[in-house]
């Protein structure tokens, strides 16, 4: 039927196209609108059921193809083909078949993702640390579910956990599964919803239990001293930082570096390569080597090749006489993916909510998620034996007069009358008047109704210790910490990946002669083009080339291992090297700053400096006369960031900046003609890189600082009219003599 039209309801634009003859009729809607209709659902949707883990560890693709493989028996079962169980699947999760096989294959022991595999397969599944290894079709491969599934199904079948209608409401699934151990702790996970994520690390079995047990003892124990750090399928060395893990523990958000194992073949002259970073690929890192062996960044290997076999990954590299393998390998790390970054974001579902935990949260919400489990188990149980004590009790009282029970039977005329005449005659209710009359005729004897009501002090018993459980707290926690001790002890593992305590000492000595150091003379234009010149270059063509409008501003002499900051007028700071860049010639355009430094679109270049070791400040000159002092050890940082965010006020615009290693005179000059003179002294320096720093120039409104120069480069003839006795100061009006007729730029000290 037609919707009927509401009496405020306004009538949509229509706008009729004659295309071909077809008339067709196009609705406008706005795009808010469109947004909370259409996109919010499908946003909600894949945040809430598909992409972010729950408390139990899974994503419900992976439940639901578990629990079909759990509901088809092969737990126990001899394996079946992958599209058998592909298919039926495909009754609980309304995905293709591809999809779900794609599942399957990740959750498998032949993939290798997983540290403890959930799906004991049979046949070609690829591997996770090849990009281009396909594993074989679902027709030729074959699955059951792995012996450690058993945990993950343990009492589901005593109401541990809710059920759940299917997609068409035909079937039932669970919608967790419970699990006797932090899985979601122990299995690596990742996930990209809409507008979040989700990277879960996996973590050693035997480590999380003994964590989880510490943690039910006493929640505020040092888990890192029992949970030392994550653990990865494909082994590695984990690059142990106390802060960083810590920061990981804490917040759930962070990064670890892993770096691969190798060993040096000394008789045939080469290196092999047998464990991986788990966040790269064998193809991403060989690509890597031969880009760097092809531009000539590494001249020490002759030959690079993969001889991954069935005994598992081996890339093997040819090494050029006399190279020394450390020192190769202390390059490769830093310059391939050999060493690479593991991102953490423990993003998990509680309760249908997208949250970021910690280690130890994530705990707090699997204990108490844990601990219902338990007590709806252990409540189900006892429900099943009061319900059994209750039929006995009925029993009993039938004891004391058996011939009384045959008799009422045997004169109870109709059928239906039995079960009410018996409930009136002893004085029991339907349900055991219902189990008396239901028992055979060969059992109506003493013997037989003696042996079974025997049974009745032994189940008072068993449910009045089910019912102190219940109420206990205590008591659940011990059946948690004893299941936890029996899967370590049944299922647990030594670590994969290992753990270098002391890697930093190794780093900082792999580094010392790796660049070549050498004089260099550094010029950037106007416009963000820059040139690294060799002395000799520079003495056989001094005449710097510069596209039309653009031309020479900033320059200095340094050394190839010399870095350079970089300032944006997005205040960011870009940290780069010299020796990223190659080496030039005036008569070239030179590097283009922005495109070669990624900066984001229409970024701009607002001043530059060589920080050498880090001593000294900067002085930032800002367009509403603040002047602000930084340390310039505020920009170093121990690790090789790129970027820094915040490198100084956004407060104003920046006017000027400068390098200082000793305090100069610098001449302020604003929009109305004025000038004024200061000491760079009377700045106290700050660590905070956005600071706003002091009011050094009182501006009237509508007015602005145009530039700063020192004052031995500026025309100022007569400095004492314009020096500060205190700031801030309005400045002077600038005499024609002071004025000078070249007008100058940004410039460093």
């Amino acid at each position: 039927m037609p919707k009927k039209k509401q009496p405020n309801e306004k009538k949509p634009k229509v706008e009729n196209s004659n295309v071909m003859g077809l008339h067709a009729e196009v609705l406008e809607q706005p795009i808010t609108e469109t947004l909370e209709l259409n996109y919010m659902p499908y946003a909600m949707s894949v945040i809430v059921s598909r992409a972010i883990p729950e408390i139990d560890g899974f994503k419900p693709s992976h439940r639901k193809l578990l629990y079909t493989m759990y509901d088809m028996g092969l737990l126990n079962k001899p394996r079946t083909k992958s599209a058998n169980v592909v298919g039926a699947t495909m009754k609980l999760n309304p995905h293709g078949d591809a999809a779900i096989y794609d599942t399957m294959v990740r959750l498998s022991r032949g993939y290798g993702a997983l540290l403890h595999p959930f799906v004991d397969s049979k046949g070609n599944f690829g591997k996770v640390y090849s990009r281009d290894m396909a594993w074989a079709a679902s027709r030729y491969t074959e699955v059951r579910l792995d012996p450690i599934c058993a945990e993950l199904f343990r009492d589901i079948d005593q109401d541990t956990v809710d059920f759940v209608d299917n997609y068409d409401g035909k079937l039932k699934e669970p919608s967790l599964l419970p699990t006797t151990f932090p899985n979601v702790l122990v299995s690596a996970n990742q996930g990209i919803a809409v507008g979040m994520a989700s990277n879960v690390c996996g973590f050693n079995l035997g480590e999380v239990c003994d964590t989880t047990i510490a943690y039910l003892k006493n929640p505020d124990c040092d888990i890192m001293a029992t949970l030392k750090a994550p653990d990865l399928p494909t082994g590695g060395e984990l690059i142990y930082d106390p802060s960083a893990l810590g920061e990981i523990y804490r917040t759930g958000r962070g990064s670890f570096k892993v770096r691969s194992k190798w060993r040096y073949v000394k008789a045939e002259n080469l290196i092999e390569i047998y464990e991986i970073p788990y966040s790269t690929t064998s193809e991403a890192i060989m690509d890597k080597v031969a880009e760097l062996v092809k531009a000539g960044k590494i001249k020490e290997i002759a030959d690079m090749r993969d001889e991954t076999d069935l005994t598992g990954l081996k890339l093997a590299i040819d090494l050029k006489r006399g190279t020394d393998p450390d020192k190769l390998m202390a390059k490769l790390f830093r310059m391939t993916p050999l060493m690479d970054s593991q991102s953490c974001n423990f993003n998990i579902l509680i309760a249908g909510m997208p949250r970021v935990m910690g280690v130890r949260e994530i705990l707090e919400e699997w204990t108490a998620w844990r601990a219902d489990s338990v007590r709806r188990r252990v409540y189900f149980n006892m429900k099943k034996k009061q319900d059994k004590l209750h039929l006995l009790k009925g029993l009993q009282r039938i004891l004391l007069d058996i011939d009384r029970a045959i008799q009422i039977i045997r004169e109870t005329e109709e059928d239906v009358e039995v079960v009410p005449n018996l409930m009136i005659g002893f004085g029991i209710d339907q349900i055991q008047a219902e189990y008396v009359a239901d028992i055979r005729l060969r059992n109506i004897n003493k013997e037989y109704i003696l042996k079974r009501t025997q049974e009745v002090d032994a189940l008072e018993a068993e449910i009045a210790d089910l019912e102190a459980t219940v109420n206990d707290p205590k008591r659940i926690r011990k059946i948690i910490m004893d299941e936890l001790a029996q899967v370590k002890k049944k299922y647990a593992v030594p670590r994969r990946t290992e753990i270098l305590y002391d890697y930093q000492a190794e780093e900082d000595q792999g580094e010392e002669d790796e660049t070549p150091d050498y004089p260099v003379n550094l010029f950037l234009s106007r416009e963000g083009y820059f040139k690294k010149i060799t002395p000799q270059s520079l003495r056989m063509a001094s005449d710097q080339k510069y596209k039309e409008g653009d031309g020479p501003w900033l320059s200095w002499e340094g050394a190839n291992r010399d870095e350079l900051l970089v300032f944006t007028d997005k205040q960011q700071c870009y940290k780069t090297r010299m020796s990223d860049f190659d080496d030039s010639k005036a008569s070239v355009l030179g590097d283009y700053l922005p495109t070669k430094l990624a900066m984001d679109p229409e970024e701009r270049v607002v001043w530059a400096c060589i920080p050498g070791d880090y001593s000294g400040q900067l002085i930032f000159v800002f367009a509403n006369g603040k002047v602000a002092r930084v340390e310039l050890s505020a920009y170093q940082t121990q690790t090789r960031r790129k970027k820094l965010t915040g490198a100084y006020s956004d407060k104003a615009p920046l006017a000027a900046a400068f390098l200082v290693r000793e305090d100069f005179e610098l001449a302020v000059y604003s929009s109305d003609g004025r000038c004024m003179v200061f000491h760079t002294a009377l700045l106290a320096p700050k660590t905070t890189r956005t600071t706003q720093g002091v009011n050094v120039m009182t501006l009237k409104p509508k007015r602005v600082v145009e530039k700063a120069l020192p004052l031995g480069e500026t025309a100022i003839v007569n400095a004492a009219r314009y020096r500060a006795r205190s700031l801030p100061v309005a400045g002077a009006l600038l005499k024609e003599e002071d004025r000078g007729e070249k007008q100058m730029s940004l410039l460093e000290e």
